[in-house]
Parts: structure tokens; C-alpha cells; sequence
């Protein structure tokens, strides 16, 4: 079904005919439909505002949207969406022609915050928390001028993981990047699509469909980042262990609160044993 020439979205026109290419495509829609089922993101007539910044991971989950969505498999609507932060160098016209020619429904934005966070952080400070926050404010504000009911973003796999280690190395807890939340306001679900769709998966889809890539450091204050140490890391670990990341992730979605330590989730104080289990361990 998914190789029949006539029955394809127009994000995939001119996709390689190469069987590895085909697995490939198979993969990432098969992977973002298990997410999409799995938690329950689906509220038919729904509305969509997908968030693209013109990297590999936005054009990945756009495409496979659409595809879905072009096979009757996700009936809802989407709004496509760039927030222009004002960075110098951006190429504010590479989307709206590329959304334009695919004949996808956007909106573009323009919010300086660039400037703000240049003004806010110190110098040698790295700008990703502020710039992160603005941006998200600015996108729940566009997502309710659309009536969308949710934010769907491009975070993959190995961001989830990644995100996971950070907050045990340095933040002292357990959590990561959910697949599906509401924002603290409660009015807008956060989607993450390709919550099972691996880095390297998106970077070689995008590739082959040749889309046409923004940098993401354009703010140039990526270097030395925490994420980029922890990523090293998992590489490493991936490396000398091929398919290590994948074990991590199911592990992620296999946790045992009673095999942990925080009260707040199992009831230690009030375990118990039954007169069975001391007969049986004497």
C-alpha cells in the first residue's frame, strides 16, 4: 500500500525507489502511528498546530503526518507552523515556499525573541532555556488564535532519551520528555509523534528526500551544551553495544515503581507481609 506510485502524499514525491528507502518510510509511519495510538492522541475533527523549524525532525514528522492523515488513518486537521525568532542568518523564505509547494496549510510567525534573550542572558550562558520558553509561549498563543487543540512537536526518540539522562545527571530526578501532556494552563495537549522514531531514522529520511534543511545553531550557543555531552555519551555506550538505545527506551516504558525509591509513587510504609509468605520463607 505504502509503494503505490499513485497513491502518495506530495511530501513524498521523488522519494527514492530503493528498497532500503522503502523499509525505511515503512518504519517511521509505522512508528508514529504506534505512538499516536499507544497515548491516546487522536480525538477525531480535532485540529493540529505541527511545529516545524526546518531541521531534519520537522520535516520527518510532517511528512509522516500527512501521510497518515492521507490514508484516512489520522482524521484530523493540520496547521503547519513556523515561529521566525528573529536569529540572524535565518532563511525566513525557505518554509513558506516549501509549504507553499506542497501544498501544505501554514502559518508563519514573526516574534523577535532572539533579541530579548540576547539582552536577558549572561554572557557565556547558554540561551536554549529562555529561547525554549518564549518559543513555547508564542506557539500555545498561535495554537489557540487557530482553535488547535494541541502542539505537536518534533522530538524523537534519542531526544526523549537524552532528556532522560540530563535530568539524572544533573537535575536529580527521574523523568523525560512524555510523549503526550497538557500544558500547566490546561488547555492545549503537547504531542511528540516520533516519541518512537529513531535520530538517525529522521536524518536519513530527510536526506533522501532532500528537504531543504535549516542549521539549528544559528543562535551560535550550542557548543558545550549538556544535551551534546550526554549525546556523546549514549553514542559511545551505542558504539560498543548496537542497540543499546533501544533497550533504554523500552526500559522507559517498563518501569516498576516498587522497584525505585520515591514513596510519592509506591506505598513502602504500608507493605505488609501475609501469614502465607512467612510460612513459606521459614
Amino acid at each position: 500500500m505504502l509503494d503505490d506510485a499513485e497513491d502518495i502524499h506530495p511530501l513524498f514525491h521523488g522519494a527514492p525507489k530503493t528498497t532500503e528507502f522503502r523499509k525505511l518510510r515503512k518504519r517511521i509511519i509505522r512508528e508514529v502511528r504506534e505512538a499516536v495510538d499507544q497515548y491516546g492522541m487522536v480525538k477525531p475533527g480535532a485540529r493540529w498546530l505541527v511545529c516545524l523549524s526546518g531541521g531534519k525532525d520537522s520535516y520527518t514528522l510532517l511528512a509522516a503526518l500527512h501521510e497518515l492523515k492521507w490514508r484516512g488513518l489520522l482524521p484530523i486537521d493540520i496547521l503547519a507552523c513556523n515561529l521566525d525568532q528573529g536569529q540572524p542568518g535565518f532563511p525566513a523564505t525557505v518554509l513558506p515556499e516549501f509549504l507553499e509547494k506542497m501544498g501544505v496549510p501554514h502559518r508563519i510567525e514573526y516574534q523577535d525573541t532572539y533579541s530579548i534573550v540576547m539582552d536577558k542572558v549572561p554572557q557565556g550562558r547558554t540561551y536554549c532555556a529562555l529561547c525554549s520558553r518564549l518559543r513555547r509561549g508564542n506557539l500555545y498563543r498561535i495554537a489557540r488564535e487557530e482553535g488547535c487543540s494541541a502542539v505537536v512537536l518534533g522530538h524523537h526518540r534519542d531526544d526523549i532519551l537524552e532528556t532522560f539522562f540530563m535530568n539524572l545527571f544533573h537535575g536529580g530526578r527521574l523523568a523525560t520528555m512524555p510523549p503526550k501532556l497538557v500544558n500547566e494552563e490546561g488547555d492545549l495537549f503537547v504531542y511528540r509523534p516520533l516519541a518512537h522514531v529513531a535520530e538517525d531514522d529522521c536524518a536519513r529520511f530527510a536526506a533522501a528526500m532532500n528537504y531543504p534543511i535549516i542549521p539549528c545553531d544559528l543562535c551560535g550557543s550550542q557548543d558545550g551544551l549538556q544535551r551534546q555531552q550526554v549525546k556523546q555519551i549514549l553514542d559511545g555506550w551505542e558504539a560498543n553495544s548496537p542497540g543499546r538505545r533501544q533497550v533504554m527506551f523500552r526500559a522507559l516504558m517498563n518501569a516498576r515503581p516498587s522497584h525505585l525509591l520515591d514513596p510519592k509513587l509506591f506505598d513502602f510504609a504500608g507493605l505488609a507481609i501475609t501469614q502465607g509468605d512467612s510460612e513459606n520463607s521459614s
